[in-house]
Parts: structure tokens; C-alpha cells; sequence
């Protein structure tokens, strides 16, 4: 198999496991929640975020593991794109933003030291409307605290998904 169609499988195979994690919860699993662990949780993801849109740099290194990585699958002039690439790369090139992406009505699965956070949220650069789509995090517990270990996101126009409920963002 072309090196290109094994990446394209394992992306696949990543996405089909995060949110097979969201969707069916194990009998041992938490209920989704937004209190105590869950809480902390959605708390670190929305804070990556707000990190990403302000190109703070040192904020994503503090919230991100180590060999956390990132991903997206999206359809675009009817073709897919998907990738997967290490947050140090990204972090590395992000420079200054021109980006506003907010997650809203976020949930949260604990078990243990692992979390599951689902965020659907919206983009638009330089003001204007650009996406909106699905954040899916897995965080670790290390050392205490929440680190991300990966965010696979889609990308996508309504009706797929929803604008923010607030409506586009104030400057």
C-alpha cells in the first residue's frame, strides 16, 4: 500500500476511535458532564482555543502533551482532505492570528485519567465567516493536570453544522 493511502487509513482509523469513544461510552464510563474532572476538562480545551485565536504560543505548549498531535477531515470541491501532524509543528508556524474559533455547548467523558471532550465550534478569519465543524479532544491526566494528547477536528458549512449561538464575534 502507497504510503499516502496507510496515512489516509490511520487518520481514519484515529477518527473512527475518537469518536466511537464520544458516541458509545463504556458501562464504566462517566455520563456525559460538565461538573468536577469534566468540568476541568472542557475548561483546558476551551482554553486551547482561546490560545489558538490569540497565537499564544507558550499557552499551547503548557496545554499540549508532549507528542500530542492534531487532525482534520474535511470535503472540500467535492474532494477529502485529511491530515494528521504533530502540535509542535503546528504550534511552530501558527505566528500571529488571524483566526477566531470558539467552541460552544462542549461534553465531556471521564473514565479515570483519560477525557473526551466534544465541542462543536465555529471559524471565521479576519472577521469574516470561514467554518464551522466538530472539535473531538483527548486529554490526558499527567502529572495532576489535563494535557491535550490529540484534537481531531471536521470542517464543514451549515446546515452540517451550527454557527455559535452568539453569533459572529465582537472585536
Amino acid at each position: 500500500m502507497p504510503d499516502i493511502g496507510r496515512r489516509r487509513l490511520a487518520c481514519r482509523a484515529l477518527i473512527a476511535l475518537a469518536v466511537a469513544g464520544v458516541a458509545a461510552p463504556t458501562a464504566k464510563a462517566q455520563a456525559p458532564t460538565k461538573g468536577g474532572e469534566g468540568a476541568a476538562a472542557i475548561a483546558v480545551a476551551d482554553s486551547l482555543l482561546r490560545a489558538l485565536s490569540a497565537g499564544d504560543t507558550a499557552t499551547l505548549h503548557r496545554l499540549t502533551a508532549d507528542s500530542s498531535i492534531v487532525g482534520v477531515s474535511a470535503m472540500r470541491n467535492g474532494a477529502e482532505r485529511v491530515s494528521i501532524r504533530s502540535w509542535a509543528s503546528d504550534i511552530a508556524r501558527l505566528g500571529t492570528s488571524s483566526f477566531s474559533e470558539r467552541g460552544f455547548a462542549p461534553t465531556a467523558q471521564v473514565q479515570d485519567r483519560l477525557a473526551l471532550v466534544w465541542m462543536p465550534y465555529d471559524l471565521y478569519r479576519d472577521g469574516k465567516w470561514s467554518h464551522c465543524g466538530v472539535d473531538a479532544f483527548t486529554l490526558l491526566k499527567i502529572n495532576g493536570a489535563w494535557k491535550v494528547a490529540s484534537l481531531f477536528y471536521t470542517v464543514e458549512q451549515p446546515p452540517a453544522c451550527k454557527p455559535h449561538p452568539d453569533g459572529p464575534p465582537r472585536p
